[in-house]
């Protein structure tokens, strides 16, 4: 369940001005610990620590073929590449990397079960009125739906799709 908040658009002009919008509301962040203890608890025989040594070794690895400027392409998750950030020229004889380049960034776009269609046919979204100290509660919404009898109660869940 992806928990949200709504605020509100602070631009003073334009189609978005002074609109509300909703953001996820992230309580907590795996490492790789984290996540190969996650990953060795689904019925593996591989243990934690054979998992993160898997982990670690492809992040380099794919670091390193990103930076030969490679795709990588993890099915069902993303295509990692590299993007340049820079300043342009209105010459191009003019243009110097080490001048005009200003950043490197890492690219994702999400591939199969990760993708952005996908994603959305399977995410349950829940409204959070409030801030809540991760592992609490739900992180929902406990406010009163303030109706009068015989309505029924938003609890806040939505499915997208």
């Amino acid at each position: 369940m992806i928990r949200y908040k709504l605020r509100k658009s602070t631009l003073k002009e334009g189609a978005t001005a002074g609109k509300w919008y909703a953001y996820a509301v992230n309580d907590e962040t795996y490492d790789l610990d984290r996540l190969s203890e996650h990953m060795s608890d689904h019925n593996t025989p591989y243990s934690a620590g054979m998992i993160k040594g898997v982990l670690t070794d492809m992040v380099e690895c794919i670091k390193e073929l990103l930076l030969d400027g490679k795709c990588v392409k993890i099915d069902d998750l993303a295509i990692f590449s590299v993007g340049l950030r820079g300043t342009g020229v209105d010459n191009p004889d003019e243009y110097s990397a080490s001048e005009h380049v200003t950043g490197v960034r890492l690219r994702s776009r999400a591939t199969g079960k990760l993708s952005t269609s996908n994603l959305k046919l399977a995410t349950k979204l829940k409204h959070q009125d409030e801030y809540v100290k991760p592992g609490t509660d739900d992180g929902g919404s406990s406010a009163p739906s303030g109706g009068t009898g015989g309505e029924e109660e938003d609890d806040g869940d939505h499915q997208l799709g």
